[in-house]
């Protein structure tokens, strides 16, 4: 076997082996999450930073390229094109092996990282509707008291403003988690896949090879917090989508108005996908009109631009993406957020995580 054959077929094994390992999460917490990714990330997400362009768009671009001079070569001389479809499919069979493994080094790893709920030591009985309701009841509560001074602080800030003013509180949150060295905070870029992100109702996406924030061109104002503090909740290692929105939310409630509105906006979101249509009108018909526009206009911007079909299709994939990281639960992870902040509720010690300073 040539020596290339064996490199590929090493390379491929080595993929196959990653996503098949049965990976310690005590040993990913210790060796990966809290020793190597740290470093790595505040490296590389500040020399992206720098870059006006995703270094996502630019892998794609050049991937692209790569595969189609790749398989136009194997396919444009009669006779030989059998054998040279069956090296082009190896050559693609390596490099997508050689993508996952670097995207488990750069990142992905973190999907095996011990739990929150275990790192918090939180109560593991279940969550009752009672509780999720009493949640609901504060977020109307604060969304209702936030919304004027919200109103007024976004009109004054303009939008880097508001993200740059974010990023202490996102370092003060993940020290109180027990994390030594605070995430980088990556810039909000816009991307080539921004349309894609209008289709599919998407907000934002951390991409795990440059380890920086692309965004929806359309987030309002109200939305931009939260979702800069979501993923830069995911830069600092919280890959699981609840997660990271509950890291996310702390970050918020420790910022200024805008972003506290921001937080309690997503959150009551959440709370409201949970609940049983009854009580969901009890706990809409709290909020005042303010909030409640708000709400709209954020359901309007995602119907304006999504294309249902491409919608659902995208989020089946997701879905299968997230259970093939074992996060079992797929894209219904992102509900979980509402379980993770009552149990928190009921923790003693993880209380005062929820009590801005």
């Amino acid at each position: 076997m040539e020596t290339r054959n064996l490199v590929q077929a090493g390379v491929i094994a080595g993929a196959l082996g990653t996503a098949f390992a049965a990976w310690s999460p005590a040993w990913v917490e210790r060796w990966f999450a809290t020793g190597f990714y740290p470093h790595w990330q505040r490296g590389l997400t500040a020399v992206s930073n720098l870059l006006p362009l995703p270094w996502l768009d630019l892998l794609v671009a050049a991937a692209l390229v790569w595969l189609g001079r790749l398989w136009w070569q194997a396919l444009r001389i009669p006779g030989r094109r059998l054998v040279s479809s069956g090296r082009a499919l190896a050559s693609t069979a390596t490099g997508a092996a050689c993508l996952y493994l670097v995207f488990m080094g750069s990142w992905g790893l973190n999907y095996q990282r011990l739990p929150m709920s275990v790192r918090l030591a939180l109560d593991a009985a279940p969550v009752t509707t009672d509780e999720v309701v009493r949640l609901g009841e504060d977020a109307a509560g604060q969304l209702n008291s936030l919304h004027g001074a919200a109103t007024a602080f976004g009109r004054q800030a303009g939008e880097a403003e508001m993200v740059v003013a974010l990023a202490p509180a996102a370092g003060t949150i993940q020290r109180q988690l027990g994390q030594a060295r605070p995430a980088v905070p990556a810039r909000l870029k816009g991307s080539l896949f921004g349309q894609v992100f209008r289709w599919n109702g998407v907000d934002a996406m951390t991409s795990p090879f440059g380890l920086e924030v692309l965004v929806n061109p359309d987030l309002l104002a109200v939305e931009r917090p939260f979702v800069a503090a979501h993923e830069w909740a995911h830069l600092a290692g919280y890959a699981v989508e609840a997660e990271a929105s509950f890291v996310g939310w702390l970050t918020c409630l420790r910022g200024d108005p805008l972003a506290q509105y921001s937080g309690w906006l997503a959150l009551y979101w959440q709370v409201v996908a949970e609940l049983p249509p009854v009580r969901r009108a009890a706990l809409q018909a709290r909020l005042q009109a303010g909030p409640r526009a708000d709400l709209d206009a954020i359901a309007a911007r995602l119907r304006r631009g999504e294309l249902p079909r491409l919608r659902l299709v995208s989020w089946l994939m997701y879905d299968q993406y997230l259970k093939a990281n074992r996060v079992e639960s797929g894209v219904d992870s992102y509900g979980e957020v509402v379980s993770l902040i009552v149990r928190a509720r009921r923790s003693t010690a993880a209380r005062r995580l929820l009590l801005p300073d």
